[in-house]
């Protein structure tokens, strides 16, 4: 059975090679927001003939297909996810580099209202936290 991705790409008629389909399998498999060099580690694992720059020319080709979603969480790396049907903001630990997906009903009804009070539609939009935990200092304790 093939992978969200893998259905994506049949679905828009992408030529799905053996080395395309397996890096569509470890971004459909991926829990986290991988980087290029995240994917090319976790699909190296399946096919060792695979390429960094196939995995960088095919993480193009999806985005540019509209099936990865690109973001930078401000740590100097493209990161990946699929793009989804259902909306979520992203929490990014500054610390740990560590991506928590949310939703929010107040947020998404403020937004809304924020809009509407300038006069505007919103129409799309995208909502990045940098945190860090709660009880964690900048510095590293020593004087």
């Amino acid at each position: 059975m093939p992978s969200r991705i893998e259905q994506l790409c049949i679905d828009q008629g992408l030529k799905l090679t053996g080395q395309r389909r397996t890096i569509a399998r470890v971004l459909s498999d991926a829990e986290d927001h991988p980087d290029v060099d995240q994917v090319y580690r976790r699909a190296t694992q399946l096919d060792p003939r695979i390429s960094i720059a196939t995995v960088y020319r095919t993480v193009r080709l999806f985005e540019e297909a509209n099936i990865l979603e690109k973001h930078d969480f401000g740590d100097g790396r493209a990161r990946y996810e699929e793009v989804q049907d259902d909306h979520h903001d992203h929490l990014i630990d500054v610390k740990t580099g560590k991506v928590i997906e949310f939703f929010n009903e107040e947020i998404e009804a403020l937004k809304e209202r924020i809009a509407r009070d300038l006069g505007y539609e919103l129409i799309d939009h995208r909502l990045e936290l940098f945190a860090k935990p709660l009880g964690s200092s900048d510095d590293d304790g020593s004087d």
